[in-house]
């Protein structure tokens, strides 16, 4: 790619300690992102490299891609981290011979008509990436640039925003159309090919912003904002439609990783507890050296689950997740029954089982079950006294009870009394909290209140949640 004039003051992307210690800065920068890199995928790389034309970046990008990735759900956050280590191009781009311009007016300003007819050329060519790339460049040069605080910097909205190459896809479509006999089926085919280079140019064009605001503030700061994490470190509470929906495919693996988990802890269990005092009466006839010990007999049996839900806007992507989670891992448990309120509590558990759509259940929760009351708004007070008032016997002793919600309950009573009662009732009592910790008990959140009845817990991820769950549910 060819370069032009760099800013006064513009960031280097040199490599000070050479490629070696550019390619190490590289992983740490993964690590940091959630993508699990080891020494050994370090060193394969560390190979790749020595054997690669270092002249053809995606060719670069796919042996490093080889040996620093264990999962096809890494691949999202890699490329974009790729692309702030290893850009396209340094400073502002310039172009060649044989590329294409943006147009302009005889003012000199650019041509918005004329470049729309441009960019719907180039996108009906299968064979145009190049120039695309070159259009992209020129196009957040002179159309993404704006003046913030700190100075000139770039956006993708600005610059994508007079030209909107979403608007071109019925006219690239019939370009593709023209002078041939088409059917309906070839239609649809050319319009999801024309999709795809239209959501290829955004990111291209996305892509370009965040290498050229990494040349003025630094790759590691963009890397915090413009890189896509891992879909189980993304806060449930701000995840995106498509992050949700990551999570969901995910489901089933981590249903895996727990079910595992618990297994083995089951396996470990089975020889049961040290018996301390047997251990010591067999150890007089070795001189009262303890050699052999002698477990107590273990208690076999699974616990039972018991799951209280908040299924309100607030906190819809935490709890269609757990529900999700806990579906998946119904196996492990002799017995689940899951509850879901808003303003008051009905049993869902029959809306679930290993076959059942989660958006079905959902649906059939807010249709079928008796879930939402007065107003719609979160009242865990009401819900806790209907839950101990019309199911007094789904919690005993040996129920793991599992309360799921923000604990916001819009300045009404709490029922930190009747919490109490249930906590006492159950073998093990814990409340999953997608809020930060340092919100707690901010606002209209009781959830400081209610942390002193109840072990409560951060899970603001799905990595999070995993983790607590995985240590939590009894064995």
């Amino acid at each position: 790619m060819a370069t032009g004039s760099v800013p006064a003051d513009f960031a280097p992307l040199s490599a000070p300690n050479g490629l070696p210690g550019h390619l190490v800065g590289f992983v740490a920068a993964l690590r940091a992102r959630g993508i699990p890199v080891g020494p050994s995928e370090t060193v394969d790389a560390g190979r790749v490299v020595t054997v690669l034309d270092l002249m053809d970046r995606e060719v670069l990008r796919e042996g490093l891609a080889c040996a620093l990735l264990r999962r096809t759900t890494h691949r999202a956050t890699f490329d974009g981290m790729f692309d702030l280590w290893f850009p396209a191009a340094v400073g502002e781009r310039t172009s060649t011979p044989g590329e294409v311009d943006i147009p302009h007016t005889r003012t000199g300003d650019v041509d918005i008509p004329a470049l729309r007819e441009l960019l719907a050329q180039l996108l009906g060519q299968e064979a145009a990436t190049a120039q695309l790339e070159a259009l992209a460049g020129q196009l957040v040069e002179q159309l993404g640039q704006y003046q913030s605080a700190r100075g000139p910097s770039f956006s993708a909205y600005q610059a994508l925003r007079e030209v909107q190459p979403q608007t071109l896809l019925a006219e690239i479509v019939a370009g593709l159309a023209a002078g041939s006999d088409v059917n309906a089926f070839d239609t649809e085919i050319a319009r999801r090919t024309v999709r795809r280079r239209i959501d290829r140019f955004r990111a291209t064009v996305e892509a370009e912003t965040r290498r050229r605001a990494a040349e003025r503030i630094g790759r590691e700061r963009v890397a915090t904002y413009g890189v896509s994490r891992q879909a189980e470190e993304v806060d449930f509470l701000r995840a995106s439609e498509a992050e949700l929906a990551e999570l969901k495919r995910g489901t089933q693996r981590l249903a895996r990783i727990l079910a595992a988990r618990l297994a083995a802890r089951r396996r470990h269990a089975r020889r049961g507890e040290i018996d301390l005092r047997r251990t010591l009466r067999k150890s007089m006839s070795t001189g009262g050296v303890p050699i052999d010990l002698v477990h107590r007999k273990p208690r076999p049996g699974r616990p039972e689950l018991v799951l209280l839900c908040d299924v309100s806007g607030s906190v819809a992507g935490f709890s269609n997740f757990t529900l999700l989670l806990v579906s998946a891992l119904r196996e492990q448990f002799s017995r689940v029954r899951i509850f879901a309120f808003v303003d008051q509590v009905d049993e869902v558990t029959q809306f679930f089982d290993p076959h059942t759509r989660l958006d079905t259940a959902m649906t059939k929760i807010f249709t079928e079950a008796s879930v939402v009351g007065v107003d719609g708004h979160s009242d865990y007070g009401a819900a806790l006294a209907g839950f101990a008032r019309d199911y007094p016997d789904a919690v005993t002793s040996r129920s793991s009870l599992l309360i799921l919600g923000d604990a916001r309950t819009n300045y009404r009573d709490p029922e930190l009394t009747t919490l109490r009662s249930l906590v006492d009732v159950a073998k093990h009592a814990h409340w999953l909290n997608p809020e930060p910790r340092s919100q707690w008990g901010s606002g209209d959140s009781a959830a400081d209140r209610y942390g002193q009845v109840i072990e409560m817990h951060e899970c603001r991820s799905a990595k999070q949640l995993t983790a607590v769950v995985s240590r939590l549910l009894p064995v």
